[in-house]
């Protein structure tokens, strides 16, 4: 069983993914200090695609860059992308700490 380096903290906000001239929107359903996982129909993107990710969240925008670590596509669950964080700012990581603190 694989263990996760950082525990997911489950989230809810809307996303915005960028890859080139691509475009999609999805949903965060959890974050973590190194990725997040996003619920789309719109699996635009080929696997280790470098995207942007745009998260408007309490009156500001956290964009990150990312890369496409995984893709799902369930009957059972969420359909969307599984993204690593590519040297998210320290403000990201406040943000996160903050999300936790909520809990």
């Amino acid at each position: 069983m694989e263990k996760r380096a950082f525990a997911r903290i489950p989230f809810n906000a809307e996303a915005r993914v960028y890859c080139g001239n691509k475009v999609c929107d999805g949903t965060v359903m959890n974050i973590s200090e190194k990725g997040m996982f996003i619920s789309t129909q719109d699996m635009l993107f080929p696997f280790e695609s470098q995207l942007d990710v745009a998260i408007p969240f309490n009156g500001k925008v956290f964009s990150v860059p990312v890369s496409l670590r995984r893709m799902e596509m369930s009957p059972d669950s969420n359909d969307g992308i599984g993204v690593e964080f590519m040297g998210p700012s320290e403000e990201y990581y406040q943000f996160v700490n903050s999300l936790r603190d909520t809990l």
